[in-house]
C-alpha cells in the first residue's frame, strides 16, 4: 500500500453494532404475548428461574463490564483503543470488505463560475502562464520568471508564505484570496503544502490559460524564452509538425524507461523511478518516430540541480558540497509511447489546454511523492486522448541549495510504485466520457490503496471546478495499447547513441562581454556622472557627432550617437528614429551598471544644469508639453496611420502581463493613445528591465517610435509616479515665425529648448555661445 491502510467509516459502522438484530415479530421478546403480568409465584427451579429473569440477568452482566471496561481503559488507553480498533476491523472483515462511496456527479448539471466584477484580476486574460508555489520572499529566480517574455506568472501562497509577499509582474494568490475564489477543490488543499497549487491552476484556466508551465520558485530558464525549450504553439494538423523520437514499444514487457539515460547520465536517476530500475543504463538499441503535436505533457530536464530522489541525493555526493550537474542539450526530444512510462514533476513541465485536466495535485499522500504519482495518474489518462508525454534537453537550471529533506517524505514514492505503474497498464474503463474515466481511475487507486478516498472526492470537485470554469473536455479515443502493433521494419529503426557525461563536474565560469563605449573625453559632473546619454542625430555626424560628444561629454557617463546611417570612424551606430526604442535595449546591456539613461534628439537642447534636482529613481517624459504629448481618439479616427498604430497597441497591450496592462489602462482606456514626440525621456535603473520587456513584446511589429515610447511609459507606471515636473517648463515651439531663431526664443532657465538644427560648425558655435549663459565654462570649447 502506499498509504497506510484506513478502516472506513462505513466498515466500523456495520462492525459495531455489537452483532445485535432487531426483532422481526413482537414474540420475538420474552413475555410479549402476556397482555398482563402473572401473579409473582416463587419457584426454586434455578433453570426456570433463570429463563424467567434471563433479561435481567443479561442487564447485570452487561453492567459488570462496563465497569470493568471503565477501569481498565483508565489505566491503560492506548492498548484499549487498539484492542476496540481490533475489534472493529475483525467485525468489518467477518461482514466483507465495504466499498468506498463512488461520488454522484451530476455532469450536464454543473454550473458555470463567473468571474466576479470587484475581484482583484477580474478583467485580466493571459494564454499563457507559469504557475509556482512561495513559501519565501521573492528570489531572483522568481524575478526573472516573472520577466520570461510574453509569460503570466501566478504564485500562489501557503501557510508559509510571509505576509506582504509581492513580486512586480507576478500575480500573488493569498490565502484569504484562493478562498475568495469559489473553486471547491480548495476545500481539501492543506494549508502548509505547495499542492495548493491546484488553486492556481484553476485561476490561469479561468483567465484564459492555454499553456502552463508548472515550475518552482528556483527555476532559471535559459535566455527567458521558454518558447526556445519546450513546443509552446502545437498548432494544428500533424502536417505542421516534424517527427519525434520515440521509445521502442518492441519490448511489450518494458513499462518504465529512465529518460536520464537518454540525455547522457545513465548514472543519475529521477525521483519516482522505481529503485529496482536505476540499475538499467543500457541506452535504446533503437528508437522509431511519432507525428509531433499530441505532446500535450511536455517534461524538461533541469541542468545543476536535476529531479533526483533522496536515496541518489544523500549517496551520490559529499554533505557541504553542491550539485552542478549537465544533460546534453544537443540531444533530441524523445516521445513516450503507450505502455510506456518515466516519472513526471511539477517544477518543470509543460502543460497544454487537452491535459489540463492532468495538474491536480493529489493530498493524501507524502508532499515529495505528489506530483510523481499524479503524473503516472496523467500519463495513463493521456492515453485515453492519443496524447503523450514527451522529455525534452535541459530546459531550467536549479541551484543546489543543499537543503536536505528527510527520506520519509519520499515514502509514498518507494514503497510500491512499482506497483502503481503496472496497475495503470492494465487498468480499463468503459466509461462514456474522459472524465467520468478520470474519476473512475482515481476510484480504482484508491480502492488499491495507492491515495485515499479524500483525493476522489478532491477528483471530483476539481472536475467540476473545470467544467466551472469554461474548460471543455476532450473527446476518447481507442487505446494504441489494446491494437495489435505493427511490426518494426528494418526502416522504422531510428539510431540515436547518447553521450556519456561526467555525473558531477565543476560549473563553467561565465564569460564577460565587453561593453562598446567611446570613452568620456572629460571629466563630468558628479549629478549625470553615471547616466548614459543617447543621442539620436539627424543632421550630417561627420560635422556634428564630435561636438555633440565634446558639449554633452562633459557631464555624462557617456554619450552614444545614432544616426540614420552609420560612420564607424566616429561610432555612430545605424538606428532609424522611427524604431529607435528598439535599440535602446542594446545599450542598457553596455552599461548594466549605469543609474539611468537619457535619450535625447538633436533638435531638443538640453539645459542640465536646470535638472539637478529632477528625481533620478523617476521616470521623465514630455507628458506635461501641450505640443509635445497628445491624446489621439480611435473610435472616430479616420487617419489610417492613426487606426493602425492604436491596432498595435491594443495588440501590445493585449499580450502584456498584469502589470503592464493594468497601468496602461488605468491610464488611457482602451478608445484612445497618446501620440509623443519623444525627443526627450529618461529612463532610470529600475525600469531599464520593463522598457526591454515591452520592447520584446512589441517585436516585428511598425510601431512607431512616437506611439511606442508614451505607450511603454504608461504601462511601466502611472502619470501620477513620473517626475513631470522636471521637464514642465520646457520651451517647446511647433513652429517658428520668420522673425524667430533659436536664439530668439532660447533661455537657460528652460531644462530644455525646442526646435533647433545644427547642420556644422558654425551652427554649433552659435548653439554653444547661448548655452554659456547657463554654462559659462562652455566657452572653452570655442
Amino acid at each position: 500500500m502506499l498509504v497506510q491502510d484506513r478502516v472506513s467509516p462505513h466498515a466500523a459502522v456495520a462492525g459495531g453494532g455489537g452483532g445485535q438484530k432487531t426483532p422481526t415479530s413482537p414474540r420475538g421478546v420474552p413475555g410479549a404475548d402476556r397482555r398482563h403480568p402473572r401473579p409473582f409465584a416463587k419457584n426454586l427451579d434455578f433453570a426456570t428461574w433463570a429463563s424467567e429473569h434471563s433479561s435481567k440477568l443479561l442487564l447485570l452482566l452487561f453492567a459488570v463490564a462496563s465497569a470493568a471496561a471503565v477501569y481498565l481503559l483508565r489505566g491503560a488507553a492506548p492498548d484499549a483503543a487498539s484492542l476496540l480498533c481490533l475489534d472493529r476491523s475483525r467485525s468489518a472483515s467477518s461482514s466483507g470488505p465495504a466499498r468506498l462511496p463512488y461520488p454522484d456527479v451530476a455532469w450536464s448539471a454543473v454550473p458555470p463560475m463567473a468571474i466576479a466584477a470587484g475581484t482583484p484580476f477580474a478583467s485580466f486574460r493571459a494564454e499563457r502562464w507559469i504557475v509556482v508555489s512561495v513559501s519565501s520572499p521573492p528570489t531572483a529566480a522568481l524575478g526573472a520568471l516573472a520577466r520570461v517574455k510574453g509569460w503570466q506568472l501566478l504564485a500562489v501562497g501557503n501557510s508559509h508564505t510571509p505576509s506582504g509577499w509581492e513580486l512586480k509582474g507576478a500575480i500573488f494568490l493569498s490565502l484569504e484570496l484562493q478562498a475568495q475564489l469559489g473553486y471547491r477543490s480548495v476545500d481539501f488543499l492543506p494549508y502548509a503544502s505547495h499542492v495548493r497549487k491546484t488553486a492556481g491552476y484553476l485561476f490561469a484556466i479561468q483567465h484564459g490559460a492555454k499553456v502552463i508551465f508548472d515550475a518552482d520558485d528556483r527555476a532559471e530558464v535559459p535566455g527567458n524564452d521558454l518558447g526556445k525549450h519546450f513546443d509552446v504553439d502545437l498548432g494544428s494538423g500533424v502536417t505542421n509538425h516534424p517527427v519525434l523520437l520515440q521509445y521502442s514499444h518492441a519490448d511489450p514487457n518494458r513499462t518504465v524507461v529512465n529518460p536520464y539515460v537518454h540525455f547522457g547520465q545513465r548514472s543519475v536517476w529521477p525521483r519516482g523511478l522505481p529503485l529496482d530500475k536505476v540499475g538499467e543504463v543500457a541506452h535504446e538499441v533503437f528508437y522509431t518516430e511519432v507525428f509531433s503535436g499530441r505532446q500535450f505533457i511536455q517534461q524538461g530536464l533541469s541542468d545543476g540541480l536535476p529531479d533526483v530522489d533522496a536515496v541518489f541525493y544523500f549517496t551520490r555526493k559529499p554533505p557541504t558540497a553542491a550539485f552542478d550537474l549537465r544533460f546534453d542539450a544537443e540531444a533530441p526530444k524523445v516521445a513516450l509511447p503507450q505502455g510506456t512510462m518515466a516519472p513526471v514533476n511539477s517544477f518543470n513541465t509543460l502543460f497544454h489546454t487537452p491535459a489540463f485536466w492532468g495538474l491536480m495535485m493529489p493530498v493524501s499522500v507524502s508532499s515529495m511523492a505528489s506530483d510523481v504519482i499524479r503524473g503516472y495518474w496523467a500519463q495513463r489518462i493521456l492515453w485515453e486522448i492519443g496524447g503523450y508525454v514527451a522529455f525534452y534537453p535541459p530546459t531550467i537550471y536549479r541551484k543546489d541549495h543543499i537543503q536536505a529533506y528527510p527520506f520519509a517524505e519520499e515514502k509514498d514514492l518507494h514503497v510500491n510504485v512499482g506497483r502503481l505503474i503496472k496497475f495503470l497498464n492494465e487498468w480499463r474503463s468503459n466509461k462514456r466520457t474522459l472524465f467520468e474515466r478520470i474519476l473512475d481511475l482515481s476510484y480504482a487507486m484508491a480502492e488499491e490503496g495507492f491515495w485515499t478516498e479524500q483525493d476522489v472526492r478532491l477528483t471530483a470537485a476539481w472536475l467540476q471546478d473545470l467544467l466551472s470554469v469554461g474548460y471543455r473536455q476532450p473527446r476518447l479515443m481507442s487505446l494504441e495499447i489494446d491494437r495489435q502493433r505493427a511490426t518494426i521494419g528494418e526502416g522504422d529503426m531510428k539510431e540515436f547513441v547518447p553521450k556519456k557525461l561526467p555525473s558531477v563536474h565543476l560549473g563553467v565560469d561565465e564569460i564577460g562581454t565587453v561593453n562598446y563605449e567611446i570613452g568620456n573625453l572629460i571629466k563630468w559632473r558628479k549629478n549625470f556622472g553615471n547616466v548614459v546619454l543617447i543621442m539620436h542625430v539627424s543632421g550630417p555626424v561627420d560635422r556634428t557627432a564630435l561636438e555633440w560628444r565634446l558639449l554633452y561629454g562633459r557631464i555624462f557617463k557617456t554619450v552614444i550617437i545614432l544616426a540614420e546611417q552609420s560612420n564607424k570612424e566616429l561610432a555612430v551606430e545605424h538606428c532609424a528614429l522611427s524604431h529607435a526604442y528598439k535599440f535602446l535595449p542594446k545599450v542598457f546591456a553596455r552599461y548594466g551598471g549605469a543609474d539611468g539613461f537619457l535619450f535625447l534628439q538633436d533638435h531638443m537642447i538640453l539645459n542640465y544644469w536646470n535638472l539637478l534636482q529632477a528625481d533620478k529613481e523617476k521616470l521623465w517624459i514630455t507628458n506635461k508639453i501641450a505640443h509635445s504629448w497628445v491624446t489621439v481618439p480611435l473610435e472616430s479616427n479616420k487617419e489610417e496611420w492613426f487606426v493602425k498604430q492604436g491596432s498595435m497597441v491594443k495588440q501590445v497591450i493585449g499580450s502584456s502581463p498584469v502589470h503592464f496592462q493594468t497601468n496602461y489602462k488605468e491610464s488611457m482606456g482602451e478608445d484612445k493613445i497618446a501620440f509623443c514626440g519623444s525627443e526627450l525621456f529618461y529612463i532610470p535603473r529600475q525600469f531599464v528591465e520593463d522598457f526591454g520587456d515591452l520592447v520584446g513584446l512589441v517585436g516585428d511589429l511598425e510601431l512607431h517610435h512616437k506611439i511606442a515610447v508614451p505607450m511603454f511609459f504608461l504601462a511601466m507606471d502611472s502619470p501620477q509616479n513620473f517626475d513631470s515636473d522636471a521637464l514642465a517648463g520646457t520651451v517647446f515651439r511647433t513652429n517658428l515665425a520668420g522673425n524667430e531663431t533659436f536664439s530668439s526664443i532660447y533661455t537657460a532657465q528652460a531644462p530644455a529648448v525646442f526646435p533647433l538644427k545644427v547642420q556644422n560648425e558654425i551652427d554649433f558655435i552659435k548653439l554653444i555661445r547661448v548655452m554659456s549663459t547657463g554654462d559659462p565654462l562652455l566657452m572653452e570649447l570655442v
